[in-house]
């Protein structure tokens, strides 16, 4: 390889995760981390954007391995392996539902490992174009100085980014799989009523919305910040909704001041 390939290892079993971990750096492949849940992961992928995932199968935790795959696959076009125990067709058609890029059963060898590794990613890279459209560009959204929160198709929350812990004040890993109307509420500041949950529209009408002035939301303790708002659809390949994209950007004082002047005449 010319370049060091980075995978993100979710495995719940400690010995077969080290055992994993061992065979890939034998082979200079670089571990951007270790994880033994589905939300784990997808928070690991949104950070690290690792080339692939190795993933168990039967993952425990809020979010299933299945559904952590294909939310990996469609949201953050990151290719997943799947490690099983099982191989019996329940288990098999379950995880093609995924799109996976592999299926390895255990027991398995280096050998096995890495070639299913060397494929997979090189298979990505060529379906890379048509997936463009698919997935959103998801890089560096960890450390955006904007709040970033992204639902599945029922208004849960799969992800929320550090900002949008501060600016709702809540702890982001006690967010996963919440309905996000459970924890943001947003307010007209003209009239001072509550703003409908726009999650809804979007994934009913497939639309994106875009509110710039007089919108500001109410963090879990009280605290009101003004605040503009843009939230898009999220699709998989076949152009169904599967989740949304949200983004909250918080107004400066300078922001605020601009809003309130009136134009002139």
């Amino acid at each position: 390889m010319n370049l060091m390939k980075e995978v993100l290892i979710v495995e719940n079993d400690e010995i077969i995760a080290h055992l994993l971990e061992k065979m890939l750096l034998e082979k200079e492949y670089l571990i951007t981390g270790k994880v033994s849940t589905g939300e784990e992961a997808i928070a690991q992928v949104a950070e690290h954007n690792p080339d692939l995932v190795l993933m168990d199968v039967s993952l425990p935790g809020k979010i299933d391995a299945i559904n952590s795959a294909y939310y990996l696959n469609y949201i953050f076009n990151t290719p997943v392996i799947f490690i099983s125990e099982k191989r019996d067709d329940e288990t098999i058609n379950r995880a093609l539902s995924a799109g996976p890029y592999g299926f390895i059963t255990i027991p398995f060898n280096t050998t096995t490992i890495t070639a299913n590794c060397r494929i997979a990613i090189a298979n990505h890279h060529l379906m890379r174009p048509l997936t463009a459209s698919v997935s959103r560009d998801m890089q560096n959204i960890m450390s955006l100085l904007d709040a970033v929160i992204i639902t599945d198709s029922k208004g849960r929350i799969l992800l929320m980014n550090p900002y949008a812990e501060r600016l709702i004040e809540v702890n982001r890993k006690q967010t996963t799989m919440v309905p996000l109307n459970q924890l943001l509420k947003l307010i007209d500041t003209r009239s001072g009523e509550e703003i409908e949950d726009p999650v809804r529209e979007i994934i009913r009408e497939s639309m994106v919305i875009g509110i710039e002035n007089y919108i500001a939301i109410i963090s879990m303790k009280g605290k009101k910040r003004d605040v503009a708002l843009k939230a898009q659809p999220i699709s998989n390949n076949r152009n169904i909704v599967i989740g949304v994209f949200i983004q909250i950007h918080e107004k400066s004082h300078n922001e605020k001041k601009m809003q309130r002047q009136p134009y002139p005449p």
